[in-house]
């Protein structure tokens, strides 16, 4: 299995970016695909997850401003960000549950992690 994120970037208060996680050796709709991220000196966080059901999930610093979706024909997920402030910079990590555990916020249950990509978002 490998999980493929790119599109980070630096952007400007206010501004956009969408982030995509490639995968191989998986099915996305059998499998709970989220983003992570973390900041310097922080811990790992959820920043969304999408069920193999395709019900979504945010955490509460991102929820109205970014919007999780995938595309099975593509075996891709996408993370689209609006509204970015400073404190969404971080590097962001996709990360697959095979299991589809139950809490999708915790880090702990994901069995697969791609290789991260940085945003930079700049006062």
């Amino acid at each position: 299995v490998q999980l493929q994120a790119s599109g980070g970037g630096l952007v400007q208060t206010g501004g956009s970016l969408r982030l995509s996680c490639a995968a191989s050796g998986l099915t996305l709709n059998r499998n709970t695909m989220a983003w992570f991220r973390q900041a310097p000196g922080k811990e790992r966080e959820v920043v969304s997850a999408i069920r193999w059901s395709g019900s979504t999930y945010y955490g509460e610093s991102v929820r109205g401003r970014f919007t999780a979706s995938r595309v099975n024909a593509e075996n891709t997920v996408y993370l689209q960000m609006n509204s970015l402030k400073p404190e969404d910079t971080a590097v962001y990590y996709c990360a697959a549950d095979r299991d589809r555990s139950v809490s999708v916020s915790d880090a702990r249950v994901y069995d697969y992690w791609g290789q991260g990509t940085l945003v930079t978002v700049s006062s």
